[in-house]
């Protein structure tokens, strides 16, 4: 099973309960960042270009409870910067675990093997793995030869060791549908629960601006991608996401849907961009002009933006908004989606439009310290 049950049923229960509530918004999952510092200088990542002081700040474990407490979400994503170079990393999941919060730790895994004696296998806890890929692309997605001999080394030991282990995959341009559905297999091969996958956003910080897609291309994609797919897949998001990601839906962004807290405060509007900050949580619902992101909105960073933190609230809520969104995700749960012009989509060479720019490798040292477009 992709989530276990007791997971499936505190989401949904939580959700229903804001639902009858009357609340248009409210958080599904806590995008807690106690860190930027990393080990990895990706050249999509937007996330860890910051001064040397700025990399050397950390929350503390009472920060993160706190954020944890005044948000209310069910689950919580521990991204970065890499968690496990946290010093604290362990007393700070040991803290939600003890709330009953359903954690991913965002890692690249580089560091997994080591600290694994750190923590101790729970329901509550997934190590959720960056994987770009198969081996090739995935080391050059992070700059790093060997980087994905490293990461499965982690999963398998965490996977031995009895923790729930995901992985969660960002694709760029000229990404393979055949590679990343090889991976697929790869990945449920080594032992992991279950896949995440996504779309790479555009961050004005990331040093390659060449390989993010415009939204039709995204969908041509994942249409190839998804369609026709395995019985032994296995995704760790929701369905109806996944069916928006292969052009089969049409949605609107909620950023609030994943707020973000990290150093500065809470993230004005989301885990993507930097639009300021509050101090509070309440404040952040009630001081950002809402109305201002996402595609609608006519805001040119939103323009080419699909990321699962900004839209897979949006299909959650849609889940269990009414009857026919329950039996659309029903549906869509047991689908293998046959598709025959996706199927020989497969068979065409992949030619990204920046194909004479290939990913750039970039030096790892220093890290350790619009509209829509129809292409």
């Amino acid at each position: 099973m992709a989530v276990p049950i007791s997971q499936m049923w505190t989401v949904a229960s939580y959700v229903l309960r804001q639902k009858l509530a009357g609340r248009k918004r409210y958080p599904l999952v806590l995008m807690l960042e106690p860190l930027f510092r990393c080990n990895l200088a990706c050249a999509g990542c937007g996330k860890i270009q910051y001064p040397a002081h700025i990399l050397k700040t950390d929350l503390s474990p009472e920060d993160c409870f706190q954020a944890v407490e005044e948000c209310g979400a069910p689950m919580v994503s521990i991204p970065g910067g890499e968690p496990l170079m946290h010093p604290e990393i362990d007393k700070i999941v040991e803290g939600l675990v003890a709330r009953k919060k359903y954690i991913y730790l965002c890692t690249n895994a580089l560091l997994l093997k080591e600290k694994l004696h750190q923590f101790k296998p729970s329901k509550y806890l997934s190590f959720s793995v960056h994987m770009d890929g198969q081996k090739e692309h995935h080391d050059f997605s992070v700059c790093r030869e060997g980087g994905y001999e490293l990461a499965l080394e982690g999963i398998r030991a965490a996977v031995e060791a009895g923790f729930r282990v995901t992985t969660n995959t960002t694709l760029f341009d000229g990404a393979d549908p055949n590679s990343v559905r090889k991976f697929f297999d790869e990945m449920m091969e080594v032992g992991v629960e279950s896949m995440m996958v996504s779309p790479g956003y555009s961050y004005d910080k990331a040093p390659d601006q060449k390989h993010f897609m415009g939204r039709a291309r995204i969908r041509r994609m994942f249409r190839a991608m998804l369609s026709n797919r395995k019985k032994t897949w296995r995704f760790n998001q929701s369905p109806l996401f996944l069916e928006y990601l292969m052009g089969k839906r049409n949605y609107q962004c909620t950023p609030w849907g994943m707020p973000t807290y990290n150093i500065f405060g809470w993230q004005k509007p989301c885990y993507l961009l930097q639009d300021g900050y509050a101090e509070s949580y309440k404040e952040l619902m009630e001081t950002t002009e809402w109305a201002d992101y996402g595609t609608e909105s006519g805001n040119p960073q939103c323009a080419n933006c699909m990321v699962h933190c900004g839209y897979e609230p949006t299909s959650v809520d849609d889940t269990f908004g009414s009857l026919r969104g329950f039996a659309d995700t029903v549906k869509a749960t047991f689908s293998l989606y046959p598709d025959r012009e996706a199927l020989a989509d497969l068979d065409h060479e992949v030619r990204p439009v920046h194909s004479y720019n290939p990913l750039i490798q970039i030096e790892s040292n220093a890290a350790a310290h619009a509209e829509e477009s129809h292409v």
